[in-house]
């Protein structure tokens, strides 16, 4: 499997307030590579936000804004790309509501949700919230809410699903997000 798994944390409720975004490269169905980065969101912090990440906003006073990461990230949205995330609703939403936020045409690629494919092919858990559906399959998630180690543990349950249910069994969860 060759894919990217993303993480978003937000400032305030405002999808466009990324405050940081990591991703996890697999590639050939190991992790190959890593990005993780402070995002100075230009936007006020909410205490609720800051009090689930722990990111407050003197931490980004001096870091990139997102159209200078997407310079760096861009290559990995592109149509032929999967880029998955754990609800991944939320994070398609802030990468979108960003980018046109600072005008910024938003791309094509395609996406899989880890929630919807681990409640469909790992019934009976309580809920489907990251850290419940690590512990479920015992993938380590050290710091729930930290988005390098969001996308990591997102990485590794598609990896899980993938080896023990086939590719076969996730290609229904693939659409394209445009």
């Amino acid at each position: 499997m060759n894919f990217v798994a993303m993480d978003f944390e937000t400032a305030n409720g405002k999808r466009y307030s990324a405050c940081s975004l990591a991703l996890t490269i697999v590639r050939d169905s190991k992790i190959a590579d890593e990005f993780y980065t402070l995002i100075n969101p230009q936007t006020d912090f909410f205490w609720r936000n800051v009090q689930i990440h722990g990111i407050h906003e003197e931490d980004v006073q001096d870091a990139p804004t997102f159209p200078e990461v997407w310079q760096h990230i861009k290559q990995f949205y592109r149509p032929e790309q999967l880029v998955i995330a754990h609800n991944n609703s939320f994070d398609n939403s802030v990468l979108k509501n960003t980018l046109l936020h600072y005008g910024i045409q938003p791309p094509t690629f395609q996406t899989l949700d880890t929630v919807k494919s681990s409640r469909r092919l790992i019934p009976g858990l309580d809920n489907y919230r990251l850290n419940t559906v690590c512990d479920a399959l015992q993938i380590d998630l050290h710091h729930h809410h930290n988005a390098l180690d969001d996308a990591q543990a997102c990485a590794n349950i598609l990896l899980y699903e993938a080896q023990h249910f086939g590719g076969e069994q996730l290609r229904p969860f693939i659409n394209f997000y445009n």
